[in-house]
């Protein structure tokens, strides 16, 4: 299966070449850097590396604690993370500082991991969340590179397309050195797609393992201050195409209320390559609108969406939001972390689709840190409950900043193993 795999490689390189150029046309940051993608990288001169991948934002985001706790830990181990995305490439720019090296991650060809890891060496990789690379992990197992699997989420809709190749998927997941999944279902499904027992470890999630400390609570209210204190401010963070639609129809319809009159959306789409086009899009439904890029202090009074078209400003978003909308879950991408709101005590709306996050989501709910809802129409209403009723948004919110405090732990279960493939 894996010889079927590597000619299945062959036979898609023209579709990369072609993927590599159409994502450009949106984003000509894909154009930049090409060589990384087939291993042509500057050969590291430091041994001891640790090699962090990362697909994308979220990925980076979430191995934030991780790689601070490495570097603190380990400080005289270099650390190089690999993304797959432009966007993941300026988020570890924004958290690091320089203070990593990073470069794109090797596409999956046995030449171009070979290329790859003769000029890393690492000595131990470590891959966030559910990332299964058939040559990556065979290559890395041949060099004796212990290859761990942080903050493993595997859903059930995951599960089943990996059983589509299910001797693949087996020989791959044999090749790990050890999962730390974020809950027993997900361990569970990782065991009935082959993973040895032995190497599973339930740790929960990192992304519970949030800085949600001084400085970010207040620099959070030193923004709500610029945005206006006596206003309701309303985040929707990380939409999607098809979810601005509904969001700005909400807004309309919350308007004309007279307590939301002069109320502020928050408005940052998912993916960069699209801030434009949102922009345009609130322009056309007629909306007064500021772009964050060109607004970083005060938001004039006759404003009524600031489109966040930065990076690495959501947490401090959050913050200085009243109540937050999860973006992703009314079209069926799978939702994102809604913890990063419950960490700075803000109550959270979300959609049907939330299966990337499903424990996640529904201990928010059990904990009434949150709301559901089935369909677009829903989310006026659910939006205004939360801003119209000041003690129901402060219980809802202090739910989930519980919420979060209580299900730390995870880092130091993930650091305990790392320390063992180490040797330390």
């Amino acid at each position: 299966m894996h010889a079927a795999y590597n000619w299945f490689l062959r036979l898609l390189f023209p579709y990369v070449l072609v993927r590599l150029t159409w994502r450009g046309l949106s984003n000509p940051d894909y154009w930049r850097r090409i060589p990384e993608r087939f291993g042509f990288i500057t050969p590291l001169s430091t041994p001891r590396v640790i090699w962090i991948h990362a697909v994308s934002v979220g990925e980076v985001r979430a191995a934030e604690p991780l790689v601070r706790e490495l570097t603190a830990r380990y400080p005289d181990y270099p650390l190089l993370i690999t993304t797959m995305t432009p966007t993941g490439s300026a988020q570890v720019r924004e958290l690091f500082d320089g203070k990593v090296a990073h470069c794109y991650a090797p596409y999956d060809y046995p030449a171009v991991v070979r290329r790859f890891l003769d000029r890393t060496r690492p000595m131990l990789a470590i891959v966030m969340e559910t990332e299964l690379w058939p040559n990556i992990f065979h290559q890395c197992r041949a060099r004796f590179i212990p290859v761990f699997v942080a903050n493993v989420r595997m859903s059930e809709s995951s599960m089943r397309k990996y059983q589509r190749f299910a001797s693949l998927a087996r020989a791959t997941l044999q090749q790990v050195s050890h999962f730390a999944v974020q809950s027993q279902a997900d361990a569970n499904r990782l065991l009935t797609l082959g993973a040895d027992p032995e190497s599973v470890t339930v740790t929960g999630s990192i992304k519970f393992e949030l800085n949600a400390g001084a400085s970010l609570r207040e620099s959070a209210e030193v923004l709500r201050l610029a945005w206006g204190q006596d206003r309701p401010v309303w985040l929707a963070a990380s939409t999607h195409q098809g979810e601005e639609e509904a969001v700005l129809a909400a807004l309309a319809q919350l308007k004309q209320q007279k307590r939301f009159a002069n109320m502020l959306l928050v408005l940052v789409p998912r993916h960069p390559e699209r801030f434009a086009a949102v922009a345009r899009l609130c322009r056309k439904h007629g909306f007064r609108i500021a772009l964050r890029s060109q607004t970083p202090g005060a938001v004039a009074d006759d404003v009524e969406i600031l489109v966040g078209d930065t990076m690495g400003e959501l947490q401090l978003f959050f913050g200085a939001a009243d109540v937050a909308f999860i973006g992703g879950s009314l079209v069926p991408t799978g939702g994102h972390n809604l913890l990063e709101a419950s960490a700075v005590g803000k109550p959270v709306v979300f959609g049907p689709h939330m299966f990337n996050f499903q424990e996640i989501s529904q201990m928010t709910l059990e904990r009434g840190a949150g709301v559901q809802i089935q369909a677009p129409s829903e989310l006026a209403a659910a939006v205004s409950d939360f801003l119209g009723n000041a003690n129901r948004r402060d219980s809802a919110g202090e739910a989930g900043r519980k919420m979060v405090e209580e299900n730390r732990g995870a880092l130091a279960a993930n650091m305990h193993l790392i320390e063992q493939l180490l040797g330390n």
